[in-house]
């Protein structure tokens, strides 16, 4: 995981509460989690802090806040868009938001009490966020281009993994080159989350209750996105629910879904030394996408 940039503590998060939020300073502050680019406290019963660690990830909350309000209002599953924003001040030196606590774990540790359920609910919330993007969406070099442009470094990485026990290169590069065999999407870019895995969903009560941390939200293909079916649902059966919720899928768009998936295995393996969650999402998805015939 990257080192963070700025040291972000409880009596960081507390002086920028009293700077600019103060009627919110006396609340209690938890820590919840310090990731690749946020570090997030929980602020009370009802609010948590979002706050940039690094300059590369700054950005991206920008993108959330001017994005998620307008998109929350159509989704019919609970996404964090910000209700209050901070600026720089006090040494901290970017943007940061304030936003309503979602109640739930991950879904990457925590089981879905009816997996056909969740994925038709899943289906329909990727139908509604997947919506033509207007032309000042935020831009993303990793993300929603067409997923045949990453083969070479899908195979930089394989080569990294290559001496894991267990870890078959060749199957992998074989099974990446027969699904990037395939049409890129060739409508209008659409809204995509563009890193949707089972550790950016909660569930509550067997339920998804949140779909969370969208700092890389732009506008591209949505196989991008689709691609969580191979990670949250074990069998073909329930990945065709969510398949028929989401919206009119071709066969190519289900297709770049399952590169997608490839692709994002072999990005969770190569970054799971300090992560073990993400590890076993990566492993998890490797496993199915290996013996998957493609639905």
């Amino acid at each position: 995981m990257p080192q963070a940039e700025v040291d972000i503590t409880v009596d960081l998060v507390r002086a920028l509460l009293t700077d600019q939020h103060p009627d919110l300073a006396d609340l209690s502050i938890i820590p919840l989690a310090n990731g690749w680019d946020n570090a997030i406290f929980r602020v009370g019963e009802e609010l948590t802090v979002r706050l940039p660690r690094r300059a590369m990830a700054a950005l991206l909350v920008e993108h959330e806040q001017r994005v998620l309000p307008g998109l929350a209002t159509r989704l019919p599953i609970a996404i964090p868009a910000p209700v209050r924003v901070g600026r720089p001040a006090l040494g901290y030196p970017w943007r940061w938001s304030l936003n309503p606590w979602l109640p739930g774990t991950v879904a990457a540790t925590t089981a879905l009490a009816d997996p056909l359920a969740e994925a038709q609910r899943l289906g329909s919330f990727l139908r509604a966020l997947h919506r033509p993007a207007p032309a000042d969406a935020p831009p993303n070099p990793y993300r929603g281009h067409f997923i045949g442009e990453n083969t070479p470094i899908v195979t930089e990485r394989v080569g990294a993994l290559g001496g894991s026990p267990g870890f078959d290169a060749d199957a992998v590069l074989a099974r990446w080159a027969e699904l990037v065999d395939v049409a890129p999407d060739t409508a209008a870019p659409r809204w995509i989350h563009g890193d949707l895995h089972a550790a950016n969903m909660l569930v509550d009560g067997g339920a998804i209750s949140a779909v969370i941390d969208f700092g890389d939200v732009c506008a591209g293909d949505p196989a991008t996105d689709l691609a969580c079916a191979w990670g949250l649902f074990a069998t073909p059966q329930v990945r065709d629910v969510l398949r028929s919720h989401a919206g009119d899928i071709d066969d190519a768009t289900w297709q770049r879904a399952e590169a997608w998936a490839l692709h994002f295995a072999i990005v969770y393996l190569v970054h799971s030394a300090d992560n073990p969650t993400m590890g076993a999402i990566g492993q998890r998805l490797l496993d199915s996408l290996l013996t998957s015939s493609g639905s």
